[in-house]
């Protein structure tokens, strides 16, 4: 059986172990993209400008032909604090079995150049629009209204059917449009429409919309305003910027092998487009595309939602992953902590840790939990420090949230602490990894106390060893409630190639180099307008390393070539470093972490802190005449420019391995504190249980 074969078929059992349940879970993404050769700050840090906007219509044109029968949109996009004008939103709009939603004009991003829009058509589509709408038995009337400029504005008002209060009022008028992006601006008919809030409604308002553009003639037009009502047949997938990256809010999918095909779909329109999910530095670290890959859970209706119609799942969840940092950060982008992005309810100090405690003994007690009640009870602890719940790791903002409007009673919860996945296969692997979790808690409650983690969370869990073996825990679990992921998807997850530099081979054992977690704090005054905003600053110039030790391959068959390696010591700065001893799948070995500045900041927290690169790691043993050196560098090891960035992935992985060199050479003598054992160590400013931080040396 073929790879591919073999994941897909994991991915449907899946969906039938979730189906068994009864219990309808969808689940949507928000993936992000960049263009990740570009310099320009639209493709670095800023939300607008260069060719993002060209670039999303490209990909919307892309992603149309991959998921056909839809009709396109240029809806109004989201106002942010101290932005000028709402972002533009693309949009494309289809019925969920894929049959025809629009056969009327196309979007002009669809077409060859077309002809002109006369003056005379817009008073005629105006016309034919009202006439449609009256055949309908909706009373309507069209009026003119000239604008500014002299262009006239067509206003169709129409009482519906049913009552509504206020009319739809429907805006014509023509605009300067390009057709393909080497066409020049051509003007064109385009209809705002009015919120229209049941989707029986939106179809039959669209029908005497098609009706009226085709008896007219009309070559191309363009729908703007608000955005269409959806519900179990209809879905649509919005395009809209974002700091550095184009974001894509896919439709949310019934299952997970939909979300599999789904993200298909958006990955090769992006492709297309020559966007990425990830960016690579000179010196190959890799890294998300910028904009992080957020998954959202909820049903086909709010009131169907499984977070609604089970309300001690979201408690059940919150105790859940507070019990297993590692969904918190295996698959989370850079910025994690108390300052990042997707903040831990633990991250927050000890007396938020104490009254969510607190809040979910409470919510115990009630024997009828409403949805807002649930809101309200948890709202407040799922939030970064200074109360914004978008910047939580679990974002609840959407879920029964009464003071906002329209989309904050969705049934929604958004888990936050993942990056921008790689391929649509490992993005659909953390998609069925949550949505199992979710179903286990749905199937039986989990009252579990939370752990006060302390400094442990990021000590111990900032090791990526520690947290596969965290992973592999919540696995044994979902085994247990029978809803186990099978190989395929598992290999998926426990792929971690990015964070991994390389790997010395050495006579008596091998080295391996990871990158760990840093928890980078904000600098400056945090409640401030410039760090409350879209981003805010953060001293990023702490790095930590996890070495691993492995012994020869040889070891555990022969007792003296084990103890051989065993007595062999790793040191930094003349600290001998307490490894700590493990397993894996593949042997025994022995695990540490080391903190260092990598790069002096513009701005940073310790002014008087210079680089401490490279990175160099001594190896010796009491009973040999040879030890060796590793030093990890920033860059080449040379100092020389690289000649651009990495071409690919694979480049990026060779940069990563190269920037690691290995000397043999005689060590220096050590002491008998150092000589008599790894297991005791004197003490040392900056060395924890897991970690050397070596910028207190």
């Amino acid at each position: 059986m073929q790879t591919s074969d073999a994941f897909e078929l994991a991915v449907q059992r899946h969906d039938a172990r979730i189906a068994a349940l009864g219990t309808p879970i969808w689940v949507g993404s928000e993936p992000t993209f960049t263009d990740r050769q570009a310099l320009d700050p639209a493709w670095l840090y800023t939300a607008l400008g260069a060719d993002k906007q060209q670039r999303a219509q490209q990909l919307l044109c892309s992603l149309s032909q991959l998921m056909p029968n839809g009709m396109l949109l240029r809806s109004v996009g989201r106002l942010y604090p101290g932005e000028k004008a709402p972002r533009w939103n693309f949009g494309l709009l289809r019925r969920r079995d894929g049959q025809p939603l629009w056969q009327g004009p196309p979007d002009p991003m669809q077409t060859e150049p077309q002809p002109a829009v006369t003056p005379l058509v817009l008073p005629e589509f105006a016309a034919a629009l009202t006439t449609a709408f009256v055949d309908q038995s909706w009373p309507a009337q069209c009026h003119e209204t000239p604008n500014e400029d002299g262009t006239p504005t067509w206003t169709v008002s129409v009482e519906a059917a049913d009552g509504a209060a206020q009319p739809l009022c429907f805006l014509l008028q023509a605009q300067m449009f390009e057709h393909r992006s080497d066409a020049d601006p051509a003007p064109c008919a385009t209809l705002a429409l009015p919120v229209i809030t049941r989707v029986d409604q939106f179809l039959l308002v669209l029908a005497c919309i098609e009706r009226a553009a085709l008896g007219c003639g009309l070559p191309a037009l363009v729908f703007a305003g608000a955005n269409p009502p959806v519900d179990a047949s209809i879905e649509l997938t919005t395009i809209t910027p974002d700091p550095a990256v184009i974001e894509i809010n896919t439709a949310p999918s019934t299952n997970c092998a939909e979300f599999l095909w789904r993200s298909q779909q958006v990955y090769a329109a992006a492709a297309a487009q020559q966007l990425f999910p990830y960016r690579l530095y000179f010196n190959g670290q890799v890294a998300d595309s910028g904009g992080a890959g957020q998954v959202t859970f909820g049903g086909p209706t709010p009131q169907a939602s499984p977070f609604i119609q089970n309300p001690w799942l979201l408690p059940g969840l919150v105790r859940f992953l507070n019990r297993h940092p590692a969904l918190s950060y295996l698959f989370s982008h850079d910025f994690v902590g108390g300052s990042g992005q997707s903040v831990r309810p633990d991250e927050r100090g000890a007396d938020a840790f104490d009254d969510l405690v607190l809040a979910l003994a409470l919510l115990e007690r009630e024997s009828d939990l409403s949805p807002e009640l649930l809101w309200k009870s948890l709202a407040s602890f799922l939030c970064d420090a200074v109360g914004n719940s978008h910047r939580a790791e679990i974002n609840i903002e959407k879920l029964w949230n009464p003071y906002l409007p329209v989309r904050g009673q969705l049934g929604l919860v958004e888990l936050r602490s993942l990056r921008m996945q790689h391929t649509p296969q490992r993005a659909t692997a953390i998609a069925c990894l949550f949505r199992a979790l979710i179903a286990m808690l749905t199937k039986r409650p989990y009252r579990l106390p939370l752990i006060d983690w302390g400094r442990e969370l990021h000590d111990r869990f900032a090791l990526p060893f520690y947290l596969q073996e965290d992973l592999d825990a919540v696995f044994a679990e979902l085994e247990e409630a029978e809803l186990g992921l099978g190989r395929p998807l598992q290999e998926v997850l426990r792929q971690n190639e990015f964070r991994f530099f390389g790997k010395v081979d050495l006579p008596c054992g091998s080295l391996e180099l990871w990158r760990g977690l840093e928890f980078w704090p904000l600098v400056g005054d945090a409640a401030s307008p410039e760090q409350t905003g879209n981003s805010r600053q953060v001293d990023a110039s702490t790095t930590r390393i996890e070495v691993r030790w492995r012994p020869p391959s040889a070891a555990e068959a022969d007792a003296s070539v084990m103890d051989n390696w065993m007595q062999w010591q790793l040191a930094v700065d003349g600290v001998c470093l307490p490894l700590r001893h493990e397993r894996d799948s593949r042997s025994a070995l022995k695990v540490f972490g080391i903190r260092y500045a990598s790069f002096v900041p513009s701005s940073g927290l310790h002014p008087t802190l210079t680089a401490q690169t490279p990175l160099t790691l001594v190896l010796r043993h009491a009973d040999q005449s040879t030890g060796y050196t590793i030093a990890l560098h920033e860059w080449q090891p040379d100092g020389q420019a690289y000649p651009g960035l990495p071409a690919d992935l694979t480049d990026a992985r060779e940069r990563r391995a190269t920037r690691i060199a290995v000397a043999a050479e005689d060590p220096a003598p050590m002491s008998p504190e150092q000589a008599s054992s790894n297991e005791t160590h004197l003490p040392c400013p900056g060395l924890s249980d897991y970690s050397l931080d070596r910028r207190y040396r």
